[in-house]
């Protein structure tokens, strides 16, 4: 009987909590799921004799090496800035560890330890990353079959909110970790155009976006992620031309989001002298000049960002009450804590909201001595705030790969992300037969 261990049973856990479920039967798995609370998952899971439920503090070594000493395989759900000590743990007490979050270069040393030790350190097997990757390298390997030679490649990916769900001004509601929200965007974008090396520092990030048309759903906006030619080498395209890899939103988002930004809320490199009394109201004026006094706070807001007070930036921003004598509820946060506090209270997706996944890869590419463009588009509506589009995508990838490792069809070792064969290839098949599959348009250009 295999073991596997999964550490947090958050948001995003719930499809990869059912999948696994359903295949321990079949394979003859005993799952454990560890979380500091695992009361709410009780009444639901207490059916499954094979299925055990245990509180745990990560920060407990000795509890976390007894639970991982028990498993075949950990999967962890955990922020990531828990991974390294996991991985580390794994490495020790030899057994295989799996997650969707990215690689760091903390976690890319232990490569060779873990090639040694026969183990396999599966990361980037979400979404976005994961999906994206799975599906990007896929359709490389099919153009280069057919004798295209790629020269574009831009991939965008958001997790969003249904249009029938879009209730507030930023057309965005939480459906994954609220602090990566908040902290997305904050080094500088970095990618390749026309063969020339591309920097779009933060404080421009939310307004160099992109125009992306995705089919069925209209206009969106694009934002560069942090590092598109990380990739570069993992997908093959050394020889490429272009290659952008970035953050979808609809519309409106990112121009009000570069207010925040320029007013300094985003910050989570200091803490704020909060007290039990502060306000939202008062946390915003302190970021105003104090030469505003004595003017109400919406017209100083307008006038110091150059912006009509009618605009759907400032309109956006006191939708978030930050104009509002409201306590914060904090002390000595840091302002962007403070503002994923906000965004929780004031962008929650409601019990029965759908939100939306959507991802578009563009390669551009000769053929037979002709231009072609192909789309290839991925478009995933939830079901309600607990079955999300965002927990599906994430879940079910790392469901299915933990089945194929389980199950000795993956002969890699050492710390790897799935842009192998052995490991896209039968997922993305997976993922087809569970709903999630792409739609694609090719045209010459």
């Amino acid at each position: 009987m295999k073991q596997i261990l999964i550490l947090g049973a958050g948001r995003s856990s719930v499809y990869l909590i059912e999948y696994l479920i359903e295949q321990a039967p079949v394979q003859n798995w005993q799952i454990t799921i560890a979380d500091l609370q695992t009361q709410p998952l009780q009444s639901r899971l207490n059916p499954f004799t094979f299925v055990s439920l245990l509180n745990i503090n990560i920060h407990n070594q000795e509890h976390l090496n007894n639970q991982v000493q028990l498993a075949d395989l950990v999967i962890s759900l955990l922020p990531a800035a828990f991974h390294l000590i996991i991985a580390q743990t794994c490495l020790e007490l030899g057994k295989h560890f799996l997650t969707a979050s990215y690689v760091t270069p903390e976690l890319k040393a232990l490569h060779e330890a873990a090639q040694q030790k026969n183990l396999l350190f599966l990361m980037e097997t979400g979404l976005d990353p994961g999906i994206d990757h799975m599906s990007a390298v896929a359709a490389i390997a099919k153009i280069r079959q057919q004798g295209g030679e790629l020269y574009s490649f831009k991939s965008y990916t958001g997790g969003l909110v249904a249009p029938e769900s879009d209730t507030n001004p930023w057309h965005y509601k939480i459906s994954w970790n609220p602090r990566n929200v908040v902290l997305a965007g904050q080094s500088t974008a970095r990618f390749l155009q026309d063969n020339s090396p591309k920097y779009i520092p933060y404080s421009q990030l939310f307004r160099r976006t992109e125009k992306i048309e995705v089919a069925g759903l209209g206009l969106m906006e694009g934002y560069a992620n942090r590092d598109s030619l990380s990739y570069q080498e993992a997908y093959g395209l050394e020889s490429i031309s272009t290659l952008i890899r970035g953050t979808l939103r609809w519309p409106g988002f990112c121009g009000a989001w570069r207010q925040l930004i320029n007013l300094g809320l985003t910050d989570d490199s200091y803490s704020l002298p909060l007290s039990g009394n502060s306000t939202f109201f008062q946390w915003l004026e302190s970021y105003l000049p104090a030469s505003y006094q004595n003017v109400p706070l919406l017209n100083r807001l307008a006038d110091y960002l150059d912006l009509p007070e009618n605009s759907a930036e400032i309109q956006a921003i006191q939708y978030l009450g930050l104009l509002e004598e409201e306590p914060i509820g904090l002390v000595n946060a840091t302002p962007a804590r403070v503002l994923e506090q906000r965004l929780i209270q004031k962008l929650p997706l409601q019990a029965e909201d759908k939100d939306l996944v959507v991802m578009q890869h563009e390669f551009e590419f000769m053929l037979a001595n002709k231009q072609r463009r192909l789309r290839s588009a991925l478009v995933v509506v939830g079901e309600n705030a607990t079955y999300t589009a965002m927990a599906k995508t994430v879940g079910l990838p790392l469901g299915l790969a933990a089945s194929l490792l389980l199950q000795n069809k993956i002969t890699l070792t050492g710390v790897q992300i799935p842009t192998h064969p052995e490991i896209y290839e039968p997922i993305l098949k997976g993922l087809e037969k569970l709903g999630i599959n792409f739609t694609e348009q090719e045209e010459v250009l």
